[in-house]
C-alpha cells in the first residue's frame, strides 16, 4: 500500500523493522538499509536499470533479506515543491512495486540529495569514475538518514 506521509506508513508497523531506502535514476537505483532501530541508514548496492520486473524482484530480494517494513522512495520535487515528470515516473514505480509486495510504500523529498552527496564526495577528494559507483546508493543513504532524522526529531 502506497502511503502519502511516512508518518501513515508507519501505522501497524513492527517496532524493530528496518526501512529500505531508495534513490530512482535513469540508470540506477541506489539501495539503503536502516538498522532495527531506525538509527542509521548505511549503503547496501546500486542495481543497473534493466526491466522493471527485474529491477522489482531485486528490490524485493533485498527487502526480504534486510527483513524490510516499509520502502522508502525518494521523490524528485521541483525546487519550488511542484512535481514534474521525474516525479511521476518514480509515482508510477512505486504504483507497479506496490502491485508485487504488502510492504507499505512511502515518498520522502529527495531535493538536492544528489547535489549534496557529490559535494560531499568531491570534498573527499573522490574520484570521478569513483563518485559515479558511489553516488546513487549514497544518495539514498542521504534520503533515508533525513527520514529517519525526522522520525527522532517527532519523538
Amino acid at each position: 500500500m502506497i502511503h502519502g506521509t511516512l508518518s501513515a506508513a508507519l501505522s501497524g508497523l513492527p517496532a524493530n523493522a528496518p526501512f529500505l531506502g531508495l534513490d530512482l535514476g535513469s540508470k540506477t537505483i541506489g539501495v539503503a538499509v536502516s538498522d532495527v532501530t531506525r538509527t542509521i541508514a548505511s549503503p547496501v548496492e546500486t542495481i543497473a536499470r534493466r526491466k522493471f520486473t527485474l529491477d522489482a524482484a531485486r528490490l524485493l530480494e533485498i527487502a526480504e533479506e534486510k527483513r524490510a517494513g516499509l520502502i522508502l522512495i525518494g521523490l524528485p520535487l521541483n525546487m519550488d515543491g511542484s512535481e514534474g515528470p521525474r516525479c511521476q515516473s518514480t509515482r508510477a514505480f512505486a504504483r507497479n512495486l506496490e502491485k508485487l509486495t504488502s510492504l507499505p510504500i512511502t515518498f520522502w523529498d529527495e531535493r538536492l540529495s544528489t547535489a549534496a552527496v557529490e559535494r560531499m564526495l568531491i570534498e573527499g577528494d573522490t574520484s570521478r569514475a569513483r563518485r559515479a559507483a558511489l553516488v546513487d546508493k549514497l544518495a539514498a543513504v542521504y534520503i533515508l538518514q533525513s527520514a529517519l532524522d525526522s522520525l527522532k526529531a517527532r519523538s
